[in-house]
C-alpha cells in the first residue's frame, strides 16, 4: 500500500449538501481499494485565473493509502465528475 494525497476543487455554485455528496463519492471510490485519512477542507478560495468561466471554488485535501491501481481509477472518475473543477493526485512515497 502506497501513501497518496488528492486535492480537488468543487464548483462554488453547489450548495453544501451537494458538496458533501461529492466528497462522500470521492471517499467511497478510495474505500473500494484503500483507506482514506482525515479530510482537510480549505474552504472557498479564488482561482488565479478563471476556470470554466468561474472565479472560485471549494478546496479539499484528502490523504489516503491504496494499491498502485486505485489512483488511476480515481483520476478517471474525477475527470468525469462534473462538479469537480480540478484535481491532482500526488504519490507521497516518491522522493
Amino acid at each position: 500500500m502506497n501513501k497518496y494525497e488528492i486535492m480537488f476543487v468543487i464548483d462554488a455554485d453547489l450548495d453544501e449538501a451537494k458538496r458533501n455528496e461529492v466528497v462522500e463519492t470521492v471517499k467511497g471510490i478510495i474505500a473500494e481499494g484503500g483507506e482514506a485519512g482525515e479530510m482537510a477542507e480549505w474552504g472557498l478560495r479564488k482561482f488565479a485565473y478563471p476556470i470554466e468561466k468561474k472565479n472560485e471554488g471549494y478546496y479539499f485535501v484528502l490523504p489516503f493509502t491504496a494499491n498502485p491501481e486505485l489512483p488511476k481509477e480515481l483520476d478517471r472518475r474525477c475527470r468525469n465528475a462534473e462538479p469537480i473543477v480540478r484535481h491532482i493526485i500526488v504519490n507521497k512515497d516518491e522522493k
